[in-house]
């Protein structure tokens, strides 16, 4: 495979995400502020380097995969990132931001003859170890498809139109998740206080309409009070956060996700930031102690 790959961001995320395109056989050159967190990519046969510079340099593809927006400002706006990008190259932001963050970074890029692709994730930790990621992409249709075998190692890319619109469709996931979340804490939560086994409440809604991931991983999670970050509370705050004021950019009201925000802001706030989302069991569990 000839292609030539620059990998931004070695995270919880990006490390299985970048082992994934290493195994694939693609010539991949990472970079990482905390350069020993990327060590491990080594065995896969990625080259490690020591400035941002060295990763986007003769890069056919730049992936980023950032924490937010003011990350991503920061690397995007970088002149050892912007100076080195080849012309004509692709740049494809992964990372969870704002459609005006991604459409920015489009057209500033554009100016400078590179193409851009916005392209959130979800399926958290397990999707990215397992390539199984539901990929959310926007942008050109031909840039899409320059890019799908790339994105097609890290799970399942899906054009959903313009720049910006991968952003949109993964704010439109994170509606579904952070309200089913909620949702999934009050079932537990009337089970356990009612005497009904929340367990074998979860086995009994298998293939009903109620069943979905968000209960049969984090209604487990929220059972055996297992809180370790696979996504982080902070995460979905911010995502929360992001889906309002995108909805209020076309004066467009969503009143449960509002109410779902104000939850996760009230979660951070007592210190559950850095806790899985599927914490937001533990807001219901103050509000009933009151």
């Amino acid at each position: 495979m000839t292609k030539k790959i620059g990998f931004i961001g070695i995270g919880l995320m990006g490390l299985p995400m970048s082992k994934n395109i290493a195994k694939a056989g693609y010539n991949l050159t990472v970079f990482n502020r905390s350069k020993n967190k990327a060590e491990p990519l080594k065995e896969f046969g990625a080259k490690i380097s020591n400035t941002l510079k060295d990763a986007v340099d003769g890069s056919d593809i730049v992936i980023t995969m950032l924490t937010d927006d003011t990350a991503v400002d920061a690397v995007m706006n970088n002149s050892d990132f912007l100076e080195n990008l080849k012309s004509g190259s692709i740049v494809i932001d992964m990372s969870s931001v704002k459609p005006t963050t991604a459409t920015k970074h489009g057209n500033n890029l554009k100016l400078k003859s590179v193409n851009y692709l916005d392209a959130p994730v979800s399926g958290g930790t397990i999707g990215a170890e397992e390539a199984s990621l539901a990929i959310m992409v926007g942008g050109e249709q031909n840039i899409f498809d320059y890019a799908f075998d790339i994105l097609k190692t890290m799970g399942n890319p899906t054009l959903v139109g313009p720049i910006g619109s991968g952003q949109v469709s993964k704010l439109a996931n994170q509606i579904i998740v952070g309200l089913a979340i909620g949702a999934v804490a009050e079932a537990v939560t009337l089970c356990e206080k009612a005497g009904a086994d929340p367990n074998k409440m979860i086995k009994a809604l298998s293939g009903g309409w109620a069943d979905s991931k968000v209960l049969q991983t984090h209604g487990k999670r929220m059972i055996d009070k297992d809180f370790s970050p696979k996504g982080k509370t902070s995460g979905q705050l911010k995502d929360m956060n992001n889906i309002l004021e995108c909805a209020n950019n076309y004066n467009t009201h969503l009143p449960i996700s509002n109410l779902v925000k104000e939850m996760y802001k009230s979660l951070v706030e007592n210190g559950h930031g850095e806790t899985d989302h599927s914490s937001l069991y533990k807001e219901i569990e103050r509000i009933n102690n009151k």
